[in-house]
C-alpha cells in the first residue's frame, strides 16, 4: 500500500485535457480508459496518481467469484442461497489504483500457483493476479508500448470478457476483471500496438508548458511539496473534496443520462467524414459526452458535449495502412464486378 504524501491533481499547472480525460474515465468506465501519451517530466504518472484523493466509492463482491447483482451473470449458488435469505452479496468501498510494472511476469498479471503453498504444503493453489485484483478498479501502465506482447494480449482478453481464466493443466479458475485502464508512453521508445490503442477510450498528447511562468510555478509547487507535502496538500483539500464529491454524483446521475438526437448525428457525422474505421470511436465519443453532461449535473448530453471531448476520442484513430487496405480491396471488388458484369452477371447489391 502506497503511504507516500500524494502530489494533488489540482496542484498540476494546466494540462486541462489530461485531467478532463481522466475525470471523464472515472466517472464513466464504458469510455474504455486514458492514453497519456508525451515526453519524460511532464507529470503523467503524477497526474494518474494524483486521482487516488478522487477515486468513487465502488460495490465490490463479497463472494470469491465475483458474484454482483444486476450485471447479466448468475450469481453462484452460495450468493443465491444468502439472496435467497435476503442477506447482501456486495459492500461499498473505495476504487484503488493497482499499477502493473513493466517487469511484471505473465504469471503475475493473470495468476498462477502459490508456490509457497506448493513447496510447503504439496498442493496446487491458484492465485489470482494483477488483472483480477484491478477489477471494479483504476489499472495503470507506465510505457505500456514497452510491455511484453503476452502481456499485453491478457489484458486485452480481460478487457473484452470482463474475466480471467487461470489454468494451470487440469485446473481452471475464473476471477471478475472489469477496470478502467489507463497507459502512459514516451512515443520516442516506439509506437503502441494497435489492438491496444483501439481499446484506450481517451487520447491526451501530454505537452510541455510553453509560457515561462507556468514552468516557473510548476517548479516553486514541486518544491513546496518536497519542502512540505502537508502543507501544499492542504492547501488544495476543498478544492479536491469538492471535485471528488462532483465525481461520486456525476456516477449517480450517469445511468439516468440521455443523448439528444443532434449529439447523436453529429458525433456520426465527424467519424464517417474522418474515416474512422473503428466503431468503438462513436462509443468512446458518445459515452464520453455522456460523462461530461453527468459531470455537469444534466441528464442529457448535446453536440457541445460531443464537440467537448471529440478531439479526445476521435485522434490517433486513422490509420494510414487501414486505408490503404480499404482502398485496395475497393479496387478489387470493383475490377471483380467489372468481369462478372461482362459476362451478363450483375453482383447483387447486397452481396451474396
Amino acid at each position: 500500500m502506497n503511504t507516500l504524501p500524494i502530489y494533488p491533481l489540482l496542484a498540476l499547472v494546466g494540462q486541462t485535457e489530461m485531467k478532463t480525460a481522466l475525470v471523464l474515465a472515472l466517472i464513466n468506465p464504458a469510455i474504455g480508459g486514458v492514453l497519456l501519451s508525451g515526453p519524460y517530466g511532464v507529470g503523467k504518472t503524477t497526474a494518474v496518481r494524483g486521482l487516488l484523493d478522487l477515486m468513487p466509492p465502488v460495490e465490490r463482491s463479497i463472494c470469491d467469484q465475483g458474484c454482483l447483482p444486476g450485471d447479466g451473470e448468475e450469481p453462484c449458488a452460495d450468493c443465491q442461497e444468502r439472496l435467497a435469505r435476503g442477506e447482501p452479496i456486495t459492500r461499498m468501498d473505495v476504487m484503488r489504483l493497482i499499477e502493473l510494472p513493466l517487469n511484471a511476469r505473465l504469471e503475475d498479471v493473470i495468476g498462477g500457483i502459490n508456490e509457497r503453498v506448493a513447496l510447503e504444503q504439496q498442493r496446487v493453489l491458484l492465485e489470482e493476479g494483477i488483472l483480477a485484483r484491478a477489477h471494479s478498479n483504476l489499472l495503470y501502465v507506465d510505457e505500456i508500448n514497452l510491455l511484453d506482447p503476452a502481456v499485453v494480449d491478457a489484458i486485452l482478453d480481460a478487457a473484452a470478457q470482463g474475466r480471467t481464466f487461470v489454468r494451470r493443466g487440469p485446473l481452471i479458475r475464473l476471477y471478475p476483471s472489469r477496470f478502467v485502464l489507463v497507459g502512459s508512453m514516451n512515443p520516442e521508445e516506439g509506437e503502441l500496438r494497435p489492438q491496444i490503442l483501439d481499446r484506450l477510450g481517451l487520447r491526451v498528447w501530454v505537452a510541455p508548458l510553453c509560457s515561462s511562468e507556468e514552468r516557473l510555478e510548476v517548479y516553486r509547487r514541486a518544491a513546496t511539496f518536497r519542502r512540505d507535502p502537508i502543507a501544499l496538500r492542504a492547501s488544495y483539500a476543498d478544492q479536491t473534496a469538492r471535485l471528488r464529491e462532483e465525481i461520486v454524483q456525476a456516477r449517480q446521475l450517469l445511468p439516468q443520462v440521455i443523448l439528444q438526437p443532434a449529439a447523436e448525428e453529429l458525433a456520426i457525422t465527424v467519424i464517417q467524414e474522418l474515416g474512422i474505421p473503428s466503431h468503438r470511436a462513436e462509443i468512446v465519443t458518445l459515452e464520453a459526452a455522456r460523462a461530461r453532461a453527468a459531470a455537469d449535473g444534466r441528464s442529457q448530453a448535446t453536440p457541445a458535449d460531443v464537440a467537448a471531448v471529440a478531439p479526445l476520442a476521435l485522434r490517433w484513430r486513422r490509420r494510414a495502412h487501414l486505408e490503404a487496405a480499404a482502398a485496395a480491396t475497393e479496387a478489387e471488388d470493383r475490377a471483380i464486378r467489372e468481369a462478372l458484369e461482362r459476362h451478363g452477371i450483375d453482383l447483387p447489391a447486397g452481396g451474396w
